[in-house]
């Protein structure tokens, strides 16, 4: 195999996770932990520990709509490849049902389908971020300044054939995926941008809860 033809084989996701991605999420538990214990300080200190540079390095430039995600997207052309359709042309209901997700967390449990990383939903974000400001700060998916970690990390529902391609909101076309996957591969094709079909695979669940424990508190 060639270097071009190993840079354009398939692989599970668009980036391999990085060994601080695990580390932030075990110091978010523990500051879940700390919280719901009653140690504000203790938790804002771990919060704080979790939002490190090398996590941004990493998942900055898949969320970022720029030209120094394409060494990680490393696109080709398919031949008979879905186009992007007009808005009309599509199925207008594009995101899942409270339902959906709820099978869809029972099936892959809080763990992104394609790169496996731990992940956090949006609602324990917010709750994080209302609780500790400034620890667990939070701007926007393409702010610099939001918490690195809770970016990364950050639940969401991908259309495995994608929603501008003709793809539809069915179970059977949903995955769990983390933030850098999903908007990583933008509107491209499995196929498109090498990525094996996690649907293939059994899940892998672990027993990260998603914290999902901090909102039982609140």
């Amino acid at each position: 195999m060639t270097n071009a033809d190993s840079h354009l084989a398939p692989r599970r996701c668009l980036k391999e996770p990085i060994p601080e991605i695990f580390e932030a999420a075990l110091r978010l538990s523990e500051a879940v932990d700390a919280h719901l214990a009653g140690d504000g300080r203790s938790s804002e200190r771990l919060i704080r520990e979790a939002d490190m540079p090398a996590i941004g390095d990493w998942v900055l430039p898949l969320v970022w709509t720029n030209k120094t995600r394409l060494a990680d997207i490393r696109f080709r052309e398919v031949n008979g490849a879905p186009g992007i359709l007009a808005t009309a042309d599509r199925t207008p209901a594009r995101k899942p049902t409270a339902a959906q997700k709820a099978d869809l967390i029972a099936l892959y449990g809080y763990n992104c389908a394609f790169c496996r990383i731990p992940l956090v939903s949006a609602e324990v974000r917010k709750a994080l971020t209302a609780a500790y400001p400034e620890a667990a700060g939070w701007d926007s998916a393409h702010d610099p300044r939001s918490h690195t970690a809770l970016l990364c990390m950050w639940l969401q529902f991908d259309h495995v054939l994608p929603h501008s391609r003709g793809g539809d909101s069915s179970l059977s076309n949903l995955v769990v995926s983390c933030a850098g996957c999903n908007y990583g591969r933008m509107s491209y094709t499995l196929e498109e941008v090498g990525v094996l079909d996690p649907r293939l695979t059994p899940p892998t669940k672990t027993d990260w809860d998603g914290l999902q424990r901090l909102l039982v508190s609140l």
